[in-house]
């Protein structure tokens, strides 16, 4: 009876609003690869730089990046993109981009590979690599 009283007196007050506040990083221009169709559209032919990245679900190296490359994209606001690649679904668009182990991040640019990341990274390497990509003129 006494942890029953002690939960209920740990609620807000009748009327008062409790507002949640989300610490996570703006999803700007994330997106995962449904199609070779959307890759062409959304990567190939996008007029600002896109950062591909080939990953698989099995892979921890891949897991433990995503959140350090999704927060350097979102630092970013709208400067850059990010495409996720699953190699398992997509295994075509892997060895047309000669990706022989994974993670790997490309960045692309006018539908060119400009430069290439193999492996995992640690966050301030991802920053200063996706600065670059980002700072390059055309």
């Amino acid at each position: 009876m006494a942890a029953i009283q002690k939960f209920l007196n740990l609620r807000a007050p009748i009327g008062t609003f409790v507002r949640g506040i989300s610490t996570g990083v703006p999803r700007f221009e994330i997106f995962k690869v449904q199609s070779p169709e959307e890759f062409n559209e959304k990567v190939r032919n996008s007029k600002d730089p896109v950062i591909v990245d080939f990953f698989a679900t099995w892979c921890a190296p891949c897991r433990m990046l995503t959140p350090r490359i999704e927060t350097v994209i979102g630092e970013n606001e709208g400067k850059i993109k990010l495409a996720k690649v699953d190699i398992d679904e997509h295994t075509d668009l892997a060895l047309d981009y000669e990706v022989a182990s994974v993670p790997v991040l490309l960045a692309i640019r006018d539908g060119k590979v400009e430069q290439r990341l193999v492996g995992l990274q640690d966050t301030d390497k991802l920053r200063t690599w996706v600065q670059n990509v980002v700072g390059k003129t055309k």
